[in-house]
């Protein structure tokens, strides 16, 4: 903070003094009659008045030099020029509608399946759909927060669908560089916890195969880092599940894997499920995962 002084300045006051006679009875007044004073004369006799102008203003006021600055692009967002994919499993209508998805559809490998499923629930009736559908909307604050662009399958969750077959398809024309599907298990009570899955190294998803599993590693890590859930007790080595019978998995050009979110049927995981806080704690895991799977591509 800067502090500007003040000087003070103070003018000495004449005493008055006594004559050579001394400070005793007055002496006579004499009165001496004198002319006037010439115009000139007084007007010499009085102190001329300071004249201030802007020209000695300014060159007795110190100029403090300016600096030019350079503007400062802002800074590179991290995920700037990528594109997720992100595909909430089923949807809320799909119940109501089993015309439409029990009609088959390509699966890849050879396969047909039903265009989609109903997906499940916790004891209390929270839909999975609705669950994979939050989540999927928080997911997608976080990346387009980091520059990304996100691709959705749906983006409601009061529809039908889509087919199996047509969600892999999004993900392939967005030309993502990543793509994942959101999903909850519906076992048995006693199961719990995450599960990651991905296609095999065979066939149509062999040439992703690799990016596939690099993205599965890095999702797979930032959940166990979140601390949400555990890896699954009840899918392969450490929740890693390889599947050859996803249509999601098989139809897809493009590096993606599944995850399962915890078990819905499980009442420790449904908790964490039905709660705000627990589904924006999975997103942000997931968000770290597609992150560091990312940078690295």
């Amino acid at each position: 903070m800067r502090v500007r002084g003040v000087l003070a300045l103070g003018a000495g006051l004449a005493a008055a003094g006594c004559g050579a006679a001394g400070c005793g009875a007055a002496a006579p007044a004499v009165r001496v009659k004198t002319d006037p004073p010439p115009a000139a004369s007084v007007a010499a006799a009085r102190p001329a008045a300071a004249v201030t102008t802007s020209a000695s203003v300014a060159a007795t006021t110190p100029t403090t030099p300016t600096t030019p600055t350079t503007p400062t692009k802002p800074a590179a967002k991290p995920l700037a020029g990528k594109t997720v994919a992100i595909d909430p499993g089923h949807n809320g209508d799909n119940y109501q509608h089993p015309e439409i998805i029990n009609r088959l559809v390509p699966a890849g490998r050879g396969q047909v399946k039903g265009c989609d499923t109903t997906g499940t629930s916790t004891n209390a009736g929270y839909s999975e759909a609705a669950f994979n559908f939050d989540v999927a909307l928080r997911l997608e604050r976080l990346l387009v927060a980091q520059g990304a662009r996100v691709v959705l399958t749906r983006h409601s969750n009061t529809g039908v669908g889509p087919c199996v077959n047509v969600r892999a398809a999004i993900g392939n024309h967005a030309h993502a560089n990543a793509v994942i599907a959101i999903h909850a298990d519906g076992e048995p009570a006693g199961d719990h916890g995450f599960s990651v899955l991905y296609a095999p190294d065979a066939g149509d998803t062999a040439p992703t195969y690799a990016a596939s599993l690099s993205l599965a590693h890095a999702v797979d890590q930032a959940l166990r880092a979140s601390g949400v859930f555990p890896p699954a007790n009840y899918v392969g080595p450490g929740g890693y599940s390889v599947r050859s019978d996803l249509a999601g998995l098989n139809l897809s050009t493009r590096p993606k894997i599944f995850v399962e979110l915890g078990n819905m049927r499980n009442s420790g995981d449904a908790a964490v499920e039905s709660s705000a806080r627990g589904r924006q704690r999975l997103a942000a895991a997931l968000d770290g995962g597609l992150e560091r799977y990312l940078r690295t591509r």
